[in-house]
């Protein structure tokens, strides 16, 4: 079957579908969504070892922990909202909001993400009795594909709607395009030429942008404490989440000591020229990331140097030689290496994350270990991010985690600053389309032309 047949199909059993679910109490949606993550966390060992043997990257036993912990997190945070027709009466302003579906919704998903971000989405469309074609990467089309057979074998105990979720199971650019094309609204998660693509469809669309969180160290912490998240951050999955600590940058007068605590942590510390050089060879191709090092352990990225390295080291550090283009190293590296920088004001150390975040990653996220609230908020007033994460490991908990106020999510927006529509958490409430009632408020007072403009 051609693209546009076997695409207008899809969509076609998918509006069908939809209209039937757009009947569905809350209680019958709620029920359908929670065994949406339900199945990838009981088969969460299965899905992951089928992602790292299809993509040939990222750690399989964070991989369980990610199907394990996203499915968790995500359904612990959408339980008990309402979705479904009237959602909220403000008796103060007389408004009353009721949700509706936004129809079919088209999801793009990455290699990086194969089983969650299509959980995700699922359970976020789902939520607002949306139903939703995911279009895999063509390098994740078999985990992807079997997450969805699981799910809806899974589903028919609830009565669920035939093909309310499918997924193109040969995906091509193509193909893709031709979705996002048909589709009511599209959720693009992946590489920025899709995430582009998808905001010219013509469709509404929620994408993010790159990623290159800036870390910075305050003095106040304790480094051994502040090294252990910030590496358990970087070494997740082997550095593909795009939430994964990119820097270090650390008080010159603390930084060698700053450094000895990420040692006694096992990190390779690499700050001569000649080495440095190696590194970057290896890591970038004409400023580009090389495919080859993405999702790898620091051995093979080692390997790929021609360095030797511990057996044990979890995590490569290495001394940029300049901020922002003055170094390629002030670039994501989606893999377990991180760039060191000194600062002697803790202003400084800001100017110096949002000189990288210029280079790339500007609207994403970045992280302080920190345990002064001034510089906390100075952080957060003065960085171009959509997220500062405080005193945890990024990676893990900017996507929302049981201990931060972030929305759990595998979609994180970065506003206009990373060519999105959004500058938070990507959840179902963008799943759905909320109608208005305004009421006649007949006891208003109506103020003055003096006491309006005194």
């Amino acid at each position: 079957m051609e693209a546009k047949a076997y695409i207008d199909a899809l969509v076609e059993k998918s509006r069908i579908a939809q209209k039937e679910f757009e009947n569905f109490t809350q209680e019958q949606v709620d029920a359908i969504v929670k065994e949406v993550g339900k199945v990838v966390y009981d088969n969460a060992e299965e899905l992951a070892k089928m992602a790292v043997e299809e993509t040939g990257m990222g750690v399989y036993e964070h991989k369980v922990l990610k199907n394990k912990g996203k499915s968790k997190t995500i359904w612990n945070s959408l339980k008990g909202k309402k979705s479904v027709g009237i959602i909220n009466r403000d008796e103060e302003t007389g408004i009353v909001e009721i949700a509706k579906p936004m129809g079919v919704v088209g999801a793009v998903t990455p290699t990086t993400n194969p089983i969650v971000t299509p959980m995700c989405n699922a359970m976020f469309a789902l939520k607002g009795r949306n139903s939703i074609i995911i279009a895999p990467h063509p390098r994740a089309k078999k985990c992807s594909a079997e997450t969805v057979k699981r799910i809806n074998e899974a589903l028919k105990k609830h009565n669920a709607p035939e093909n309310l979720i499918q997924i193109i199971e040969e995906p091509s650019i193509e193909k893709t395009n031709l979705l996002m094309n048909a589709v009511d609204v599209v959720v693009a998660t992946g590489g920025m030429g899709m995430v582009k693509a998808a905001y010219s469809s013509g469709k509404p669309a929620y994408g993010v942008g790159a990623g290159n969180v800036q870390v910075i160290v305050d003095r106040d912490v304790d480094f051994d404490d502040a090294a252990k998240k910030i590496i358990a951050g970087r070494t997740f999955d082997n550095g593909i989440i795009c939430s994964g600590e990119q820097t270090v940058i650390a008080h010159e007068d603390d930084y060698d000591k700053v450094i000895k605590a990420f040692e006694n942590n096992g990190a390779y510390y690499v700050n001569d020229p000649e080495t440095k050089e190696k590194f970057r060879k290896a890591i970038f191709v004409n400023g580009t990331i090389n495919r080859d090092v993405v999702g790898q352990s620091p051995q093979k990225v080692a390997e790929l140097a021609g360095v030797e390295i511990p057996a044990d080291t979890k995590v490569i550090l290495i001394e940029a030689d300049g901020i922002g283009a003055e170094d390629v190293l002030c670039k994501e590296k989606m893999c377990p290496v991180m760039a060191t920088f000194r600062y002697k004001t803790f202003e400084e150390g800001v100017k110096i994350a949002q000189t990288n975040l210029e280079l790339e990653g500007k609207g994403h996220s970045a992280a302080i270990h920190s345990n002064n609230n001034e510089h906390i908020d100075y952080a957060g007033e003065n960085l171009t991010v959509s997220r500062l994460v405080v005193n945890q490991p990024s990676s893990t908990t900017a996507g929302g985690s049981f201990f931060n106020g972030f929305a759990p999510t595998t979609t994180l927006g970065c506003g206009s600053w990373g060519n999105n529509s959004i500058s938070e958490n990507f959840t179902y409430k963008h799943m759905i389309n909320i109608s208005r009632i305004g009421h006649y408020m007949a006891d208003r007072v109506v103020p003055s032309d003096e006491e309006l403009w005194a």
